[in-house]
């Protein structure tokens, strides 16, 4: 399993119990994270565990319809497709044809690509047109793992899009534990902790903020 981008204080014995009893990563994810990992990539992609809880909460929610900004090789993408069942859908965003030829082939194989509707482009010009499109509202939750940049312009057009109940995750919020370093200032991590700020401040959801692969945010919109 994955280790380096997960900050909490666990040691290698504790850490290999808990990949033993807890962690199970279907075949075909494990051979899409392998690929991205030996590119050197890995830190580009959720981490199996947070890939378990996230498909874990979908489920409990029964969600049915999704959006994901950030797909990359589509390893997350695996995981909540599977979680929303054969009647759900996925509006995923991305703006690299390249990378995403691979996820579109592990989506196929997987027999989950009928679930998943892949936009390619400005992920916000997409957001902004499915609000144009009386969209308001009608998706039960979203992923944000993208450029850090504009957190909270996704965070935004995601709260407009998810329903009331309906769950927003956001993944990196912990930023390698740059974010409690004063020492960092560089534009990345200064805009997360922007975001922090701002969804600590956001009276219109609940949140959780999580140390789990890179940092996971979850926020229920009231």
């Amino acid at each position: 399993m994955a280790e380096e981008a997960e900050p909490a204080a666990l040691d290698a014995r504790l850490r290999a119990y808990i990949e033993e009893i807890g962690d199970r990563e279907p075949a075909h994810l494990a051979a899409n994270r392998g690929v991205t990992e030996a590119s050197g990539a890995g830190h580009l992609q959720v981490s199996p565990r947070q890939g378990q809880l996230m498909a874990l909460l979908v489920a409990l929610a029964e969600a049915r319809r999704g959006i994901e900004i950030g797909v990359y090789a589509g390893y997350s993408t695996l995981w909540l497709a599977e979680a929303i069942g054969p009647s759900g859908r996925i509006l995923a965003c991305d703006h690299d044809p390249e990378i995403t030829v691979r996820a579109r082939a592990d989506w196929a194989a997987a027999g989950l690509a009928d679930r998943i509707d892949l936009r390619l482009g400005d992920a916000l010009d997409t957001l902004n047109r499915e609000v144009a499109a009386g969209m308001a509202g009608a998706y039960d939750f979203a992923l944000i793992d993208a450029d850090k940049a504009r957190l909270i312009d996704y965070y935004e057009r995601c709260m407009a899009l998810v329903r009331a109940g309906g769950l927003i995750m956001i993944d990196n919020t912990l930023w390698y534990a740059r974010v409690a370093d004063p020492a960092c200032q560089d534009d990345e991590t200064e805009a997360v902790r922007a975001f922090n700020r701002h969804v600590a401040a956001d009276e219109r959801v609940d949140i959780s903020v999580l140390p789990i692969g890179d940092g996971l945010t979850l926020a229920r919109k009231r």
